[in-house]
């Protein structure tokens, strides 16, 4: 059996992402808009006022999940729109 060295397993996982973003490019949105939903709660966490911990996290929470779920939905969205609305009249 042969173990992969540190290097041949990040140049995989490297071009594994780069298969996924050519195949699903709204994935890489909807992980970037949580990255930014994630920066931005960071930031206005100290100006939350009066605001308990518990309920500014359950809201950055849901903020978060709905940036990556909107996205992942537009993606498939397009894709549907681009499989059956925008199909070339040649290849049916």
């Amino acid at each position: 059996m042969k173990s992969a060295s540190y290097f041949e397993t990040k140049e995989e996982s490297t071009s594994k992402l780069a298969t996924k973003a050519k195949e699903s490019p709204f994935m890489l949105m909807g992980i970037g808009g949580f990255i930014a939903a994630g920066l931005i709660g960071a930031y206005k966490y100290r100006t939350r006022g009066n605001m308990s911990t518990s309920v500014f996290l359950m809201q950055l929470r849901v903020a978060a999940q709905g940036t990556v779920v909107g996205c992942l939905t537009l993606g498939l969205a397009y894709s549907m729109a681009k499989e059956y609305m925008f199909k070339d009249k040649k290849e049916s």
